[in-house]
């Protein structure tokens, strides 16, 4: 049961249009074919009662000449003498077999050779005897024949019963089951023609119907929230179709402008965070640049020996917190600059060695499977993202005893992979979402810009990053790039 709710809640409605007007060929042909054919044996039975009322009547008619012709004032066996003699001529004029009874129904005379009943039922009489119309039917179903008999009272020139009249009939339905039958396989002909018609005249009007439905549909699944939409430019074949155009234009006309102002407002909201974090570092080092001028200032003495060491020792501190803060402005314009897509290729094993080779720490392993791999991406850019990577993973283990970082490079179907391993401190769960942000930290070689930046290059170059971490386990970055084609 709930599987026949799911299948006709999914059926489209091309099908439904489709099946109701195919359905409602059938039903009406059906209708046709029920109500015809009880008709035609209704019709066929009102012939069978008319023909035996006219026969009945024309041996009626026939009988009473024989009483007219009859001398008047014969006794009842005269009378049945003389009609004994009539009664084969009447047969042969009428072309029919008939009986006479009595009025007790006893058998007086018959035309009938075979078959013929020597008496009339009790049943019978007293029917013909309560009947108005001095007239009854009695149907019999011999063999799948339908038999009547007519008894009906023959009346003497005085209007008085004198005999019963039995008129066997069958009805001969040869003639109307041929013509039943004709009608049946003309009908199931044109029947079976005009249901041809009619699927292909449905399918036709279904898919007329239902064309402006389904580009809608294809509209509608396509739309985004997090992007601009396109409007539906299409004729609509009737009102209801274009009232719902017209609502789907005014729609994405509407999450269009959402998606403008929702856009704006998250690059503004971006930037202020970007510009708190560059106020919020710059600060640190101008704090003991100022410090240092004014102490410089107060202890300033033109005759003092030392003066020159003096002097030299503020110039230090001074160049040391202008370097910090050219670092940090270094790092917001590497991060702000899209890298140029230079499509030469880099042997990616060989480019990953030489980013590895500044840095000086021995617990930096490199493991590679093949010595060639070609990838197009710029040199430079390739040795910011493993320069960067190898920054935040020295960070993660610089309170460990036993440091470990491994860089692992290897093929997979079309693509290069580049893990860089640690055994750090790891990633806090509440920051995981937010790493990939444009936002500075405290520490100069933390996790701000420098993995946004990376970000933004293998982005830009088709590739993919991600990231596994445990904390006080360590974490594993995963680089992958489409290997070039030769």
């Amino acid at each position: 049961m709930i599987k026949n709710l799911k299948f006709r809640r999914h059926l489209s409605i091309r099908f439904r249009i489709f099946i109701a007007m195919t359905s409602l060929v059938v039903i009406a042909f059906g209708g046709i074919a029920f109500l015809t054919i009880p008709q035609y044996k209704e019709q066929s039975n009102k012939y069978h009662e008319q023909r035996l009322e006219r026969k009945k009547t024309q041996l009626q008619r026939s009988i009473s000449y024989v009483f007219q012709e009859t001398p008047f004032g014969l006794k009842k066996k005269e009378i049945d003498s003389v009609f004994k003699e009539k009664i084969f001529q009447i047969a042969d004029v009428q072309n029919v077999n008939f009986s006479i009874y009595s009025l007790e129904g006893t058998l007086l005379n018959s035309t009938i050779i075979d078959s013929v009943n020597n008496k009339i039922s009790d049943s019978v009489l007293i029917k013909l005897n309560q009947s108005k119309e001095l007239s009854i039917i009695e149907k019999t179903n011999i063999g799948g024949i339908q038999y009547r008999s007519s008894y009906s009272l023959v009346l003497d020139t005085f209007s008085n019963p004198i005999w019963i009249l039995n008129l066997p009939y069958y009805d001969d339905d040869t003639l109307n089951t041929y013509e039943l039958d004709s009608f049946i396989i003309i009908f199931g002909e044109v029947y079976f023609l005009i249901l041809i018609i009619a699927i292909i005249f449905s399918y036709l009007i279904s898919v007329y119907i239902t064309k402006s439905l389904s580009e809608i549909g294809k509209k509608i699944k396509l739309t985004r929230i997090d992007k601009k939409n396109s409007k539906i430019q299409i004729k609509a074949r009737s009102k209801e179709v274009n009232i719902l155009v017209e609502s789907y234009n005014k729609m994405v006309g509407m999450l269009n402008e959402s998606v403008e102002k929702l856009s704006k407002s998250n690059k503004e909201q971006a930037w202020r965070e970007m510009a708190k974090q560059v106020a919020h570092e710059i600060k640190n080092p101008l704090t003991p640049m100022r410090l240092s001028v004014q102490s410089f200032q107060r202890n300033f003495d033109i005759n003092d020996i030392e003066i020159d060491k003096k002097l030299d020792e503020f110039s230090k501190t001074l160049i040391q917190q202008i370097d910090t803060m050219s670092t940090i402005a270094s790092a917001f314009s590497n991060f702000a600059e899209m890298p140029a897509q230079e499509g030469g290729k880099i042997n990616i094993i060989e480019t990953t060695r030489l980013a590895l080779k500044i840095f000086k720490e021995k617990h930096i392993n490199f493991k590679f499977e093949d010595k060639i791999i070609e990838v197009n991406i710029d040199r430079t850019q390739m040795v910011r993202i493993i320069t960067n990577l190898i920054k935040n993973a020295l960070e993660a283990c610089d309170l460990l005893e036993n440091p470990i970082i491994q860089v692992n490079i290897k093929k997979k179907n079309k693509n290069v992979l580049i893990d860089v391993i640690d055994n750090g401190v790891g990633i806090p769960e509440e920051i995981r979402t937010k790493i990939f942000e444009p936002k500075f930290t405290t520490k100069s070689s933390g996790m701000g810009l420098g993995l946004g930046m990376v970000k933004n290059l293998v982005s830009s170059y088709g590739g993919n990053i991600s990231f596994i971490s445990t904390i006080n386990s360590g974490t594993s970055f995963l680089i992958s790039f489409p290997i070039s084609k030769r």
